[in-house]
């Protein structure tokens, strides 16, 4: 009975001891760390954020520790709803070019580690001077911390389908997060809605507003595109299931394929018929909706075929990756063994071999029965298709390569060693009976077979036959053989040397295969190595060109993006360098240049390092042997090396951001630290001068004494607006802003500011339009006031003498409109809107109009701090500036 352990499919299920202990300190790292939870959708308003606080409704429920780090409800109050009951993070406040934006406190929540904390989008992008420039950097740290996180992103967002996805609606989206990201969560959730039903909220006004819903019905919202990118999501969630699969599979060493969905192997030989058999495949597969792949097993004993065939193997390859097949070499000692073992692997559910007619059948290696029936014998489970493809019109080439030098060292060196065997048998005679002495004939062909191979063994064998039969069998000196049961030694010995030269030809292949291996490897390892200890892109440059140059023997060069996505090329580059090709390579995200479909005419080969961020500049390869990168292992190695470029380029980028982010933060601190010194230092005095003029007014007698009374008030007013908005200024950039609301109704807002200003306005007639239905406001009226006086101020100071200045209120989209319009000269053409309201900013350097630019800053981060807008436009019809504040209306309060 046999031994089942013995079988093929029991030796397959035997767990890998290497791979156990790698899955084993994989576990262990994976448990200090926190587990990430992705709340997956097609789009926007399909219930991600409401699903993920749901669930955290629950586990708060269940009395696990949740606190909410940031989640963006966009006004629905279905989503509003849910966060009842849940702690809130506070948010830190960034200044970033005049603007008060909130940002989320990374320190807050490594400093209260929660068990789980929600941060709803993932791909958003931080605000300028957060500690990373994207959110899933600060997921990363949190799950580094031990800190599970949730949070949420749509099919677009992600990297690889960006193009795709912009393909399909037209829209290039820009926040994207890398895919591993999404591979490497521990749990991916759907939340998946028809897109019947999604339009249906979106009419509704539960997505957007609806006038902004009714523009995006007719855009992105469209039915076709809703469809294709939910299409887009479940299949990319399939591929993540798929893949969780194989690591279950690989975890529990399961042998045997499960054929969950299609996945086709493609086996090659090196043949004509290879890319008729790759096409057919191509189209099989893309009417089955299946991925698949196409094989080389790189066999002891295909190492002597030509190097036409080889080429042929490497051309099919390449065929079989443009037409979007994974492309593999893989080592084999058998090629039945091999291909089922990668089968298993990956899981294919087909095998795929050429069929030819019966007249190719005499050298068509792969038409032969036994290939298939070897793999039906090792694994009974796996099917194998056997496809027809077209008869080759010429006989191939020998299987011998013609320009291969003839081993003659190898021929000489066997026939020595046989002479000399020859000698020491005549002495040895003496002693020993010929069938002893044989012996020594047998070592020597074994040397011969192991030391020099197949060949000079197989010469070794028949020499030592004539020797022996020659000189010591009888009758000597002739070839006359008495004894037949010489004959049987002479095939022995023929049959040692055969099997001692296949051995050395196995072996010879492996360890030229491990030395293959070991080779990319260190490659990688030292470029890694040297990479992780540059500190300066110049450093990162030197290091890669003088690596890359090494490990693929060509001259190399680099091309890197300065401030404005000019590219230049980097110092110490060799290479001959089109920038025209860099570009393009760059801003399509794909090689190009030599040995591609792309620019082939160029004399290089261009290659975009993409890192998770974005592109940071081109490799360029000049090839010494061009054909070298058609290898798929060589090829899948220079993506290794051109994403480590990349990686280090961004890193080193990263840190010299932090670098100028720091500076641009303690200059900042050090201007406010100043102003508010001085600020406090003019008060004293100019409340004396002030306080002077107003009590000297009403002793003045009528003409120029209370002239000038006036006019000292009136500037000592202006001057004191003017501090006190350098100190609300610096106690804002200082301390953040700390609101005192009340409800405030609208006509009293702005009564209240019209009676601060006072005379300032008198050659300014106001004109008010505010209906008396308004909302009240939930705000800070000091603060407001400061808002409204400021734009006022601003008004009487750029408009001619008499004209109006009207101030309107009404409620937009939930939103109150609080406008100020003026009919002066408008904006300045030569600052941007962002510039308008950044601090010290004016719209003429050179003015007689008093004040430093600091009303309108202020003015927008205290409106940004009621989680409003101000924003400014041109007046319709002109001349003159409209300046907008929107601030939120909000549930009224009850009246007693």
């Amino acid at each position: 009975m046999p031994n089942p352990s013995n079988s093929p499919s029991a030796a397959a299920a035997r767990p890998d001891p290497d791979a156990l202990v790698a899955q084993l300190k994989a576990d262990q790292q994976q448990a200090a760390k926190g587990k990430l939870r992705i709340y997956f959708g097609s789009n926007a308003g399909v219930g991600k954020t409401y699903a993920m606080l749901a669930a955290a409704q629950r586990e708060r429920q269940a009395g696990r520790q949740v606190l909410v780090g940031l989640v963006e409800t966009h006004g629905r109050a279905e989503t509003v709803q849910q966060l009842h009951g849940l702690e809130l993070l506070p948010r830190r406040m960034l200044a970033h070019q005049g603007r008060q934006r909130e940002a989320f406190d990374i320190d807050a929540a490594l400093a209260r580690h929660p068990q789980v904390l929600l941060l709803d989008e993932l791909a958003h992008s931080n605000a300028p001077g957060s500690r990373h420039p994207k959110r899933w950097q600060d997921v990363q740290e949190l799950l580094d911390a031990g800190i599970d996180v949730w949070t949420t992103v749509n099919v677009q967002h992600l990297e690889s389908l960006n193009d795709v996805v912009s393909g399909i609606v037209g829209i290039q989206v820009h926040e994207t997060v890398p895919d591993h990201i999404f591979d490497d969560a521990s749990e991916v959730i759907v939340v998946d809605l028809p897109p019947e039903e999604l339009l249906k909220r979106l009419k509704a006004g539960k997505i957007y507003p609806l006038e902004q819903a009714e523009r995006a019905s007719h855009h992105f919202f469209r039915l076709g595109n809703l469809l294709a990118l939910r299409e887009l999501a479940l299949r990319r969630t399939a591929d993540r299931v798929d893949e969780d699969m194989r690591d279950y599979r690989r975890e529990r060493a399961i042998g045997d394929v499960w054929p969950t969905r299609e996945r086709l192997l493609v086996a090659v030989g090196g043949q004509p018929g290879d890319d008729a058999l790759v096409r057919q495949v191509a189209r099989l597969a893309r009417r089955l909706e299946a991925d698949w792949m196409v094989v080389y097993v790189d066999a002891p004993a295909r190492q002597h075929r030509s190097a036409q065939s080889q080429q042929a193997v490497l051309k099919t390859l390449a065929l079989a990756a443009r037409l979007g097949a994974d492309t593999a070499t893989i080592p084999g000692a058998q090629v039945a063994a091999a291909l089922v073992d990668f089968a298993r692997e990956r899981n294919a559910s087909h095998l795929v071999l050429a069929r030819v007619p019966p007249t190719a059948m005499r050298w068509w290696p792969w038409a032969a029965s036994r290939l298939p029936e070897q793999i039906a014998r090792l694994d009974p489970g796996l099917d194998v298709l056997l496809l027809s493809v077209p008869r080759p019109r010429n006989r191939p080439e020998p299987a011998t390569a013609p320009e291969a030098p003839w081993p003659w060292r190898g021929y000489l060196g066997a026939s020595l060693a046989c002479g000399a065997a020859a000698v020491l048998a005549q002495a040895l005679l003496q002693v020993f009976d010929p069938a002893n002495v044989v012996m020594l004939f047998l070592l020597v062909v074994v040397l011969s077979a192991l030391r020099w191979g197949r060949g000079p063994g197989a010469w070794a064998a028949l020499l030592s036959v004539l020797l022996f039969d020659f000189c010591f069998v009888p009758p000597r000196n002739s070839f006359g053989v008495n004894d037949t049961q010489y004959i049987f030694t002479f095939c022995l010995m023929l049959g040692v040397a055969l099997v001692c030269g296949q051995l050395m030809a196995r072996l010879q292949h492996e360890a030229r295969v491990a030395a293959e291996r070991e080779r990319r490897a260190g490659a990688l390892a030292r470029l890694a190595r040297d990479l992780s200890g540059a500190l300066t892109q110049a450093q990162v440059v030197q290091t890669a060109l003088t690596t890359v140059s090494g490990v693929f023997d060509a001259r190399t060069g680099l091309l890197l993006p300065d401030a404005q996505e000019q590219l230049h090329v980097a110092p110490g580059s060799e290479a001959t360098i089109d920038s025209s090709v860099g570009r393009w390579s760059m801003e399509h995200r794909q090689m190009a240049g030599r040995g591609t479909d792309t620019l082939a005419a160029s004399d290089a080969l261009y290659v975009p390092l993409m890192a998770p961020v974005r592109a940071r500049g081109v490799l360029v390869l000049q090839l010494r042997a061009p054909d070298r990168l058609k290898v798929p292992e060589e090829r899948r190695l220079l993506d290794a090396c051109a994403s480590q470029i990349a990686l280090a380029l961004e890193r080193v980028h990263f840190v010299e951001v932090a670098q100028q982010t720091q500076v641009a933060m303690e200059g900042e601190r050090m201007r406010n630290t100043l102003l508010s010194s001085v600020s406090h230092d003019l008060r004293t005095p100019l409340t004396s001068i002030l306080g002077a003029a107003q009590a000297g007014l009403p002793h003045a007698p009528p003409g120029p004494a209370q002239d000038m009374l006036l006019q000292i008030r009136n500037q000592a007013q202006a001057l004191q607006q003017l501090v006190d908005n350098l100190l609300a200024m610096a106690r804002l950039q200082q301390d953040g802003v700390h609101l005192q609301r009340a409800w405030i109704p609208v006509d009293e807002l702005v009564g209240s500011a019209l009676r601060q200003l006072g005379g300032r306005l008198a050659d300014h007639p106001v004109q008010l339009q505010l209906p008396a239905d308004l909302p009240l406001l939930w705000i800070d009226a000091a603060m407001l006031e400061r808002v409204l006086v400021n734009l006022l101020d601003n008004a009487s100071k750029y408009t001619p003498v008499g004209t109006a200045v009207q101030v309107t209120a009404q409620v937009e989209r939930e939103q109150l409109i609080l406008r100020v319009q003026d009919s002066g000269p408008g904006l300045p053409p030569h600052l941007a809107p962002e510039q308008l309201f950044a601090p010290f900013s004016r719209g003429h350097a050179e003015s007689s109009i008093s004040g430093i630019g600091l009303g309108l800053a202020l003015a927008q981060r205290i409106v940004q701090a009621h989680g409003g807008s101000l924003t400014a436009a041109a007046a319709e019809p002109g001349p003159g500036a409209v300046f907008s504040v929107a601030l939120p209306v909000l549930p009224q309060p009850a009246l007693d």
